[in-house]
């Protein structure tokens, strides 16, 4: 682990240069999502019935959930791809003491402080919105850092295994906007038709949203949300099981 940490430290030097505009984009991103959404787009939906309670306090944690998604995925995928094929740094850190669980480790490490600081700029803005019901939000940072490693690892995994870069168009287009769209963040899922409800119900995106949402607004039953908890973990496990695995085959073998 202490070698890990060596990777980590390299992840971090390098994000000094660009952390003042993710900084502002991501405290800005919420703003404007859950002014147009939240409170404009939900007096409509409110006035039409709404969705059980006010909407953006319904919205609000979706975004959240799903700007983690986004955000781990990125962070796991052209990053990686550019360390290994590009620009080699995974190379420079295995003519080191590191060996490869050190550097996919060092770069999860840095992925979840990635996700960890988006959820919690997105959390202070969802407070000075009113959109927190409950002094559980508190554990919604712990479950964004969850549901980020059940994304950035796979995606890691992915991109030590793809050829060409070509294969992130598909994984964004076809894997993460649908899961974006379609999991729960701006309307439940059960009003989708049945078999594309049962296929949003298996992604870790809906587990992630549904839980999250559960802590922001005070109703987090203990066994539906170990179960979200121990499904997102098992996403997490494989993934980094099968990135040592993809890693392993790209820089050794």
């Amino acid at each position: 682990m202490p070698y890990a940490l060596r990777a980590y430290e390299y992840w971090l030097v390098a994000y000094r240069r660009v952390w003042r505009g993710s900084v502002v984009t991501t405290a800005l991103n919420p703003v404007l999502y859950l002014s147009a959404l939240g409170l404009g787009l939900g007096k409509l939906v409110d006035r039409g019935g709404g969705v059980g309670v006010p909407y953006l306090d319904y919205v609000a944690p979706g975004i959240l959930a799903s700007t983690v998604m986004l955000v781990a995925a990125f962070e796991s995928s052209y990053p990686v791809m550019g360390a290994i094929r590009w620009t080699r740094q995974f190379h420079a850190m295995l003519a080191t003491p590191l060996r490869v669980r050190d550097a996919v480790l060092g770069h999860q490490l840095y992925a979840l402080s990635r996700v960890a600081m988006a959820a919690g700029l997105y959390l202070a803005v969802l407070a000075a919105f009113g959109a927190i019901r409950s002094w559980l939000a508190v554990l919604a940072l712990p479950a964004s850092a969850l549901l980020g490693l059940a994304f950035s690892a796979p995606v890691a995994a992915m991109a030590a295994w793809l050829e060409r870069d070509e294969g992130f168009n598909v994984l964004f287009r076809f894997g993460v906007t649908p899961m974006f769209l379609f999991s729960g963040t701006f309307f439940p899922v059960s009003r989708l038709p049945q078999g594309i409800r049962e296929i949003a119900w298996a992604t870790p995106t809906w587990h992630g949203v549904d839980l999250i949402r559960r802590l922001t607004l005070g109703g987090a039953p203990l066994w539906p949300s170990l179960g979200h908890v121990a499904y997102l973990a098992a996403w997490a496990a494989a993934g980094l099981a099968l990135a040592q695995r993809t890693f392993t085959r790209r820089l050794v073998t």
